[in-house]
């Protein structure tokens, strides 16, 4: 499950994997071992990267946090996956990290590098983890997407009715941020209109992707801001316990992981406590 919302343009995201059980109330108990693996792996290559994304540190240096959890674990990041400054308005900011680097194999078959960039106070990041057991290369799937983003620097002058219908409306309604066709009045006429304006690089799609069919994938993603006091998640659930592994983090990942569930357990200690405080009154 991946989703994100805003207030007046300032944006949260967030990601989450998940077994559907048969019943709400009856989630599973465990898991195959290389799904428990990768989710465990993803999860915690997550708490690891927002950890290092502090003023001052750069994107390279969360990348080889990511690139070490991996490996750690042996599986792959998905090569594809970025982690995104955002801005008001804005989901795919110019700030990125990559979950590893590129090699020469990836470049010459299109992938570029991302160039390297200093983190400051006072900015926010989509810390955004997918990896597999697989070798981290995915392809668009058969599925048809219904979820895209506006292109703010094309233009062309559509030649179906239909089409000009949907960039207006993008343009009143969803002028930065994605948007799918069920928020169109007239979703019939949005999905004949939308694929003129995708052909010609007006709208972007949000594709559905997928890796091999004998692979398991996991993907988490959550929002953190870079305040005066550290850095701060805020978005982002718990890992569910039936994902387990018998693979134990490396000792710099595990002491990161420790000071990261002390840090949390004094922050609902301490949250709780006000709560009660409040309900005496």
């Amino acid at each position: 499950i991946d989703l994100g919302c805003h207030i007046d343009g300032y944006i949260a995201v967030a990601a989450h994997t998940l077994v559907v059980s048969e019943t709400a109330d009856n989630p599973p108990e465990s898991v195959e071992d290389d799904l428990g693996n990768v989710a465990v792996a993803a999860y915690n290559a997550m708490l690891v990267a927002a950890n290092a994304i502090r003023a001052g540190a750069t994107n390279t240096d969360v990348t080889k946090v990511v690139e070490r959890v991996a490996k750690n674990y042996g599986v792959n990041p998905i090569a594809t996956v970025r982690m995104h400054q955002m801005k008001r308005y804005v989901i795919d900011g110019v700030k990125e990290v990559a979950l590893k680097d590129p090699t020469p194999e990836d470049i010459e078959e299109g992938e570029e590098p991302v160039p390297e960039c200093t983190f400051e106070q006072a900015e926010v990041y989509a810390i955004d983890v997918a990896m597999t057991t697989g070798d981290g290369k995915v392809r668009p799937a058969a599925l048809r997407t219904t979820v895209y983003k506006r292109n703010v620097e094309a233009n062309y002058r559509l030649k179906m009715k239909a089409s000009r219908y949907v960039l207006t409306e993008v343009d009143k309604k969803f002028p930065t941020l994605p948007f799918t066709l069920r928020h169109f009045d007239d979703e019939r006429q949005a999905k004949m209109g939308i694929t003129e304006c995708v052909n010609h690089g007006l709208v972007m799609p949000y594709p559905s992707l997928i890796e091999k069919g004998d692979v398991q994938v996991a993907h988490f993603k959550c929002t953190v801001l870079l305040l005066p006091s550290g850095t701060n998640k805020v978005t982002g659930l718990p890992l569910p316990s039936y994902f387990k592994t018998e693979k134990e983090p490396d000792e710099e990942t595990s002491q990161i992981l420790k000071e990261i569930a002390e840090k949390e357990a004094k922050k609902a200690k301490k949250k709780a406590a006000k709560k009660k405080k409040k309900g005496k009154k």
